[in-house]
């Protein structure tokens, strides 16, 4: 069975480095064979930090990136966004061509999604990919803390809600990817049914 290949999204204030520190307690020692892909926001090159501001500021920057992103690295099966970074990943969905074959208005092609204190971007220029519904029925994951003092727990359940069959962790470590037995046996049960099913989906495609 071939290594799952996973984008991950760090937050608002984050970098790849700092994310990889934060999912450490969530990953390591998987039994689930993954490799977890860490990139830092465009923005970072440039001094400034996010994936875009309040006044989304510097969206454009990041979509082009993510485009660029995809086209030249080999297949990522899934996306895994913290915080901002998971509001990135919804996005991306919705930039998903839920067929794999990819066009100008749908430019990503990948086939799970997982999120850790999510929230849905409200701006009106994203409406258009929120309402790609066909894009929305991959399987997704969404860790949603009951006691997070950042991202509201109605948040995260507004934007599991616009999956097709969203699964949903809850826990109650705050503002952080959490570690806890629980959340890494729903997780690790998650990627190894995305393992299964990724393994006869696209059973000829290389992670190296």
């Amino acid at each position: 069975m071939r290594e799952l290949r996973l984008l991950c999204l760090h937050g608002y204030h984050g970098s790849a480095e700092i994310l990889r520190r934060q999912m450490r307690p969530l990953v390591q020692d998987l039994d689930v064979g993954a490799d977890f892909v860490f990139v830092d926001a465009p923005s970072l090159a440039l001094g400034d930090f996010g994936w875009w501001h309040l006044d989304f500021r510097g969206w454009e920057r990041t979509r082009d990136w993510a485009v660029e992103l995809f086209q030249r690295q080999p297949h990522f099966d899934g996306v895994f966004g913290f915080s901002q970074g998971a509001a990135l990943t919804a996005l991306l969905v919705g930039m998903r061509a839920p067929d794999g074959r990819v066009s100008d208005e749908q430019p990503l092609s990948f086939d799970f999604a997982m999120m850790a204190s999510g929230f849905r971007s409200d701006s009106p220029r994203h409406a258009a990919l929120f309402a790609a519904k066909q894009s929305f029925s991959l399987p997704s994951l969404h860790l949603i803390s009951r006691s997070d003092p950042i991202v509201a727990p109605a948040d995260s359940q507004a934007l599991a809600r616009q999956f097709e069959a969203p699964v949903v962790l809850d826990h109650s470590s705050g503002h952080v990817v959490p570690g806890t037995p629980p959340i890494r046996a729903g997780v690790a049960d998650f990627l190894q049914q995305m393992a299964d099913r990724t393994t006869t989906t696209h059973p000829g495609v290389s992670s190296k």
